[in-house]
């Protein structure tokens, strides 16, 4: 990256961070995304069970392959044989001692939005595992909830195509959303997290100066 870009999304995320923290948020800024799987796997002790939501940013740092090793109880929901079997794992994950995601996006104002087709990673980000952190890259800081929206929005046609949903918004002729009503759509939830003062601490973001994911 660009280091004129860089140094400005450091400050940018300093600046977030001191928001984040007044809200109760945990918050870090990593180096890199070498540096962001490094503070993540730090954070976690050994024997953990763990568990994540669909995270392209997850597989950028490196990070999912470090949760598969035999140091931790990783609860797989990639390696199920169908799709009842997936929402066991999904279910399973409101018991693990950490979760693991990245965010649609995060706000300057300090909130995390958030739009999901089953709810599970909404859900388990809000409620549940004892442990959440959160990495995310600059691209995904915005100004405002309805920035968030917009924003999550408009990378839904992106991810309805990696997980293969047959939605009209991810076919080859289109890319935006349609506000579609089949059984396929991905942005059937919405959440915010608008801090952490019943739970303070609980969810840790990391923030990393480069763009990461969709």
């Amino acid at each position: 990256m660009d280091g004129v870009k860089k140094w400005a999304n450091e400050r940018k995320i300093a600046d977030l961070i001191k928001v984040l923290e007044d809200r109760e948020f945990g918050a870090v800024m990593a180096k890199d995304k070498e540096d962001a799987k490094r503070i993540v796997m730090d954070m976690i002790p050994e024997g953990s069970t763990i568990a994540v939501g669909g995270s392209v940013t997850l597989n950028e740092t490196g990070i999912l392959d470090e949760i598969r090793s035999d140091k931790y109880k990783f609860i797989d929901r990639y390696n199920t044989p169908n799709f009842e079997a997936m929402l066991e794992k999904y279910r399973e994950g409101y018991h693990a001692d950490v979760f693991v995601s990245s965010t649609n996006a995060v706000t300057m104002e300090g909130q995390l939005v958030n739009i999901d087709c089953t709810g599970n990673r909404t859900s388990q980000i809000v409620f549940g595992p004892k442990k959440v952190i959160i990495v995310a890259g600059a691209n995904k800081i915005v100004k405002n909830v309805e920035e968030g929206i917009r924003r999550a929005k408009s990378i839904a046609p992106m991810n309805a195509r990696r997980i293969t949903h047959k939605t009209p918004c991810a076919a080859d002729d289109n890319i935006k959303c349609t506000d579609c009503h089949c059984q396929a759509r991905v942005c059937n939830v919405t959440s915010i997290v608008d801090g952490c003062h019943y739970f303070p601490q609980r969810i840790t973001l990391v923030l990393v100066p480069e763009e990461l994911g969709y």
